[in-house]
């Protein structure tokens, strides 16, 4: 489950860096979201990698339980406010502004909706 964990954590962390960051607060939770649970997955994987599972009087399979809780708890709220900044994209950047320009070109919102997924 780890390593599907760190490919996908990946891709969504590429996916949002790679947009232009209409509401950054928003957006810096989803970042933070997939920066935190791919480096936790890592220490995760090194503890079970290098044995240091068997060294520490820890009930591993209620915290993976935990972890691997917490984490879809907290992707799909990153996944609702992603997807909230991926509807705003007809709305203009600049209200008082006479030119229309979209909060999320076409190939943002493309990329948006893919981190979305």
């Amino acid at each position: 489950v780890f390593l599907p964990l760190q490919l996908f954590g990946t891709i969504v962390w590429i996916l949002v860096a790679s947009t232009q960051v209409p509401l950054p607060v928003l957006q810096g939770w989803v970042m933070f979201v997939a920066v935190t649970a791919w480096f936790l997955s890592i220490v995760f994987l090194s503890v079970f990698l290098f044995g240091y599972a068997n060294k520490i009087a820890v009930n591993w399979n209620q915290a993976d339980f935990i972890f691997h809780g917490a984490t879809f708890v907290f992707y799909f709220g990153a996944f609702l406010l992603q997807a909230a900044t991926t509807s705003l994209h007809h709305f203009p950047r600049k209200f008082n502004s006479t030119t229309q320009e979209r909060i999320l070109s076409g190939h943002e919102y493309n990329i948006s909706i893919a981190a979305s997924v």
